[in-house]
């Protein structure tokens, strides 16, 4: 968990620093929270699990783009999630040559007790809006999201 120095954004500063400060500030409440349960698990594991439990199994590469990680990073997290026994890799049912990544009923346990903690940083981080002003700040967000994402 990063317990470094906190940085305040200025009223100037660019969207980009502060979108990266936002979201640095939730995977640290989130991984606080995670570990307050006495959990042993980062937010790239929390985001895997939250995939799995949300989209259902999936390849390893399907996974590793949902969370946005390379095919090694990816392997590294499967085995240590499936060491601790949230996970486990199965045969693809029409592909021999594949596996499905899919949570194991402990993994499924786990999101369970996660998806409170995820909801109250959640919350916490827009307790100072509106509900009229959350909900628009939501529409904001995805319209610049994609924006980013249209080439055209």
């Amino acid at each position: 968990m990063n317990t470094g120095p906190f940085i305040t954004p200025t009223s100037q500063e660019s969207l980009g620093v502060l979108l990266g400060l936002v979201r640095a500030e939730l995977v640290r409440s989130l991984e606080a929270e995670i570990a307050a349960k006495g959990l042993d698990l980062r937010f790239t594991q929390f985001l895997i699990l939250k995939r799995l439990a949300l989209l259902g199994p999936m390849s390893a590469t399907e996974l590793a783009r949902a969370v946005e990680l390379d095919g090694g990073a990816m392997t590294r997290q499967l085995d240590q999630l499936e060491g601790k026994g949230y996970l486990r890799r199965r045969p693809h049912e029409q592909d021999r040559r594949a596996l499905r990544i899919e949570l194991t009923d402990a993994g499924t346990e786990l999101w369970q007790q996660l998806t409170g903690c995820n909801e109250r940083v959640l919350q916490a981080a827009q307790r100072s809006l509106t509900e009229t002003e959350s909900k628009h700040l939501h529409d904001y967000l995805g319209r610049v999201l994609h924006a980013l994402r249209d080439k055209n």
